[in-house]
């Protein structure tokens, strides 16, 4: 019995070795992938803009970073990390600041405005749009939002959901999944890390309690010495 619980202990430890061995090349990814974003981050060089109090403002006025905070939060329920937003390393590259940065583009882009030139009166659905020029609101409309055979929404959709706009948030939107998915890969590393160490644990001591009960053994077989005070016999 005392040599399977070694011959188990050693099992152990070598696993624990091995799952060391995952949660170091699970990290080196890791640090590989946030060097890449932080490289394309760089080339970018798209930065998130602070005022001397360390809040964040749109255009100027902390109001306006407050309405994409609100948009990001509560329309598309992401969670923002305050961690993540830091004043001091303003460059785009944590999966906070790639949602930020996506909820600015959207969020101009829902409370713009758009020219639309009708060079004719048209009807539609009963109503007739004389001929002339339109500023048309996005109103917090989505592409899918907008009517494209109304003859103000249609032109508008195509004038405010820019191939720009949706590509950029295409981008941004990658950006926020793989600063994510990063994080993530960094949490799996330390849970390798330390299942590794916690196998390694379990192991050696396992073969320092069979090693115990060796010693234990060995003492209680051992012979008797004969006392050296008996009388010696004449």
């Amino acid at each position: 019995m005392t040599a399977r619980l070694k011959a188990l202990g050693i099992v152990l430890a070598v696993i624990g070795l091995g799952f060391i061995g995952v949660g170091a090349f699970a990290y080196l990814q890791v640090a590989a992938g946030q060097h890449s974003l932080e490289k394309f981050s760089e080339a970018q060089n798209v930065t998130l803009t602070y005022n001397e109090d360390g809040q964040l403002i749109d255009r100027g006025e902390v109001a306006g970073a407050e309405g994409i905070i609100d948009l990001v939060e509560n329309d598309w329920g992401y969670s923002l990390k305050s961690s993540e937003l830091d004043p001091n390393d303003p460059l785009v590259n944590t999966g906070s600041e790639y949602m930020y940065q996506m909820g600015l583009v959207a969020y101009h882009t829902l409370h713009g405005t758009t020219t639309v030139t009708l060079d004719e009166d048209v009807e539609y659905n009963g109503e007739t749009f004389a001929a002339g020029t339109y500023e048309v609101a996005t109103d917090g409309k989505y592409w899918a939002d907008f009517d494209r055979m109304h003859p103000l929404e249609g032109p508008a959709r195509a004038e405010a959901w820019t191939a720009t706009a949706h590509a950029l948030i295409g981008e941004l939107g990658v950006g926020s999944v793989t600063a994510n998915v990063l994080v993530m890969g960094l949490g799996v590393a330390a849970i390798a890390a330390g299942l590794g160490v916690t196998l390694i644990i379990a192991g050696g001591g396992l073969i320092w309690a069979v090693s115990g009960d060796k010693k234990k053994a060995a003492l209680k077989e051992a012979p008797a010495i004969e006392s050296i005070d008996e009388p010696v016999k004449a």
